[in-house]
Order: structure tokens, then sequence, then C-alpha cells
């Protein structure tokens, strides 16, 4: 029996409902706290879309793209993929979806192991998932998808400290599609590059998705790189999504105080016009003792003292656009 629930045409690929990730009990938090990494995201993917996800340092985004692909385990919540519910599912019935969900990690050395070779890297997705194919089926699949990423078919039998950081995530990402996957997890995969190198990584990305029509949850706290390459943005702040939209009505008009302080920092093409730097005071909460109400209230210019009562819920403001925020009087600036 296959374990893949028949799909509604225009279903999305990913829906996550209510979804929470807690950390802690231990004697680290002291005896009894809970980091609360995530909490109460809920949003969904359509087929072939590019998701960017924004937030500062601590916001969870990592963590929540560990949580949708179950590299974790949710605390609460639903991760349905492809209209199966896979938080219900066990390991053993979970490992053939795996093959179809991927991720590309922001380190390029850490996430490779440094005592096997690129081709045993590449080829061991496919020994656990493809256990049919025969030997050299699996050494034609390696050597297309080094050639897939601009590697030389070669460079098979070195290992990962023999290559520059762009060329070690290349073998990173050839890991990952050497499954065709339909859903990835994009991590900071340029972060850790240098400047020249990351317009190179980018655009193999893209040109990978169009192949394999991919969708693709893309985590970055490069504003200008999620404005230029995906189709809708989320904006996370303390493991929650405060706003959400389509890129070009995120950027041309915010509408939580938080996104216009991100994208303050965000330069302008024209050097003719001038906006405020928005420079957010104090620190970012901590998710062991998160502030009452809205999270955001403490360091938000725009807060009233009900921000503190109670937890805004995203509400639409638009077709395709959500805020977690009460204030509807005030105009914020936008990014372009």
């Amino acid at each position: 029996m296959s374990l893949a629930a028949p799909s509604t045409p225009g279903a999305p690929l990913l829906r996550v409902d209510n979804l929470r990730q807690w950390f802690g009990g231990g004697w680290l938090q002291g005896g009894g706290h809970l980091i609360r990494a995530v909490e109460d995201v809920s949003f969904e993917m359509a087929r072939g879309e590019v998701l960017g996800l924004v937030g500062e340092s601590g916001s969870g985004k990592s963590t929540l793209g560990r949580a949708v692909l179950r590299a974790t385990e949710p605390t609460q919540g639903r991760i349905i993929f492809d209209g199966l519910d896979i938080t219900t599912l066990n390991r053993r019935r979970l490992r053939p979806l795996r093959a179809r969900m991927q991720m590309i990690f922001q380190d390029p050395f850490a996430s490779l192991n440094p005592r096997m070779t690129v081709g045993q890297i590449i080829e061991t997705p496919l020994k656990i998932q493809r256990r049919g194919l025969k030997c050299d089926e699996v050494t034609a699949r390696v050597a297309e998808a080094l050639r897939t990423v601009g590697l030389d078919e070669s460079h098979a039998d070195r290992y990962p400290h023999e290559f520059s950081g762009g060329q070690r995530q290349r073998i990173g990402i050839a890991r990952a599609f050497v499954m065709e996957p339909t859903f990835l997890v994009a991590d900071e995969p340029v972060s850790a590059l240098d400047v020249s190198i990351q317009a190179q990584v980018v655009n193999l990305l893209m040109e990978i998705k169009q192949k394999l029509d991919l969708t693709i949850l893309f985590i970055s706290h490069d504003l200008a790189l999620v404005g230029h390459i995906c189709d809708r943005v989320a904006v996370m702040y303390l493991g929650r999504i405060v706003e959400i939209a389509d890129t070009r009505t995120l950027f041309c008009n915010p509408r939580h105080p938080y996104t216009e302080a991100l994208f303050s920092a965000v330069p302008l093409v024209d050097p003719r016009r001038r906006r405020e730097r928005i420079v957010l005071k104090g620190d970012l909460p901590s998710p062991l003792a998160p502030p009452s109400g809205c999270a955001f209230r403490t360091r938000c210019r725009y807060a009233l003292s009900a921000c503190a009562e109670a937890v805004p819920p995203l509400t639409h403001v638009g077709a395709e656009h959500m805020k977690a925020c009460i204030r509807d009087d005030i105009t914020l600036e936008p990014a372009v």
C-alpha cells in the first residue's frame, strides 16, 4: 500500500497547522522551564512555490525548518505533506517520504562527513532509499548529480576538505538533489560563502528548482536575496510568524512594525531616496520567558498598553496578506 494520500488538484503541497517546538525541562533550564522555539505556527505552501522565511537570529527559523521535515519531533501541531499527516507516522513509515523531503544546511563543511569521499556522501541516500539500484546505476547517478552542480565526476573520489566553501555547498546540493525531491528546506544556504560565490549557488538552486518543479522553504537573513527569488515571504519573531504575504506586497506595504524595522536595513536602489533606519531597542527576549501578549511589544515604538493583554492572531489584511498586530492606525515605511 502506498503511503501517499490522494492529492486534491490545487491543494497545497505542505500545510503546517499550529506547530509548536519546545525544548528543555532539564537542569540547564532550571529544572522545568521550556524554551518555546516555535510557537503556534501555521502556513501553507503551493506546489512549485518558493517561500522565504526571515527574521533575526534566534527567531526560530532553522528550528521550524527542521521540525517541518521531522528532523526534530514537533511538540504539538500537524504537518500535512502532499495530503498525508506525517506527524502521525513512525520512523519506519516516514522513511519512504524522506527521499521527497530534503535539506541544504548552512555550513557546507560541518554538514559533510569528513571521513567519506564525495561519492560516498552523495550515494548514501540512494543506497538507503533505492535499494534496488545496481552499483553501476548508483555510480551513474552520482556522476550526473556532480555534473548538474557544476563539478567533475572525478571529484567523487576526493574528500570534502579538498574543496572550497562554494564547492562544498555544491556537494551538499548534489546530495539533496540526487533523490529528485519535491520539497526542499534551504537553511541559509549561502550565508557562509563569499559574496562572489553566493550568486552562483543561488542561480544553481533556481535552475534545479525549475528542472524538478521544486517547492522550497528558503530560510535567510538576506532580505535583498529573499526579495529577488521568493514568491512569498513569512516574517518570524520569537517563534511566531508575525506577517506573511507575497513578496511584492510585503516589501511595498509592510503591515507589522517588526517587518518595517527589518526592511529599514535593506539598501535602497535609488541613492536619492532617504528613509529612517529603525534601530530596535533592547535584545530579542528569551524564549524561556517571552513577554505577555505581543512578544514584539517590548521593542516596538508603536506599542500600546493593550498589546500586553493577549497574543494577536494572524488576521487577513488583504487577499493573501496576514499580520499579527492590533494596530491598524499606523502607516509603515516600505522597503522599496
